[in-house]
């Protein structure tokens, strides 16, 4: 079911639709735009996005953590040896 409203747009909004929309195609444009940004900028798609990254990088401080732990260890180790000389 379609519907039609009307909308006050800046001239320049106007501009970049019927620059990038097909020439016909102007709702269709308008409609896939509302609906990529409601699926990727609304609140619910944000908390979304930021629960997965949570539990893709929920190791990634443990394995940071451990690598800088190597790294500063060598150093130490390389300063407890006695120079040459």
């Amino acid at each position: 079911m379609r519907e039609r409203i009307n909308m006050v747009l800046p001239g320049s909004t106007i501009q970049t639709i019927d620059r990038l929309a097909r020439p016909g195609q102007r709702s269709r444009f308008i409609d896939n735009a509302v609906r990529h940004y409601a699926r990727n900028c609304s609140t619910e798609a944000l908390r979304s996005q930021l629960e997965l990254t949570a539990v893709r990088d929920r190791d990634l401080d443990g394995e940071i953590t451990a690598d800088w732990f190597a790294a500063d260890q060598h150093i130490w180790q390389q300063s407890d040896e006695p120079t040459p000389g």
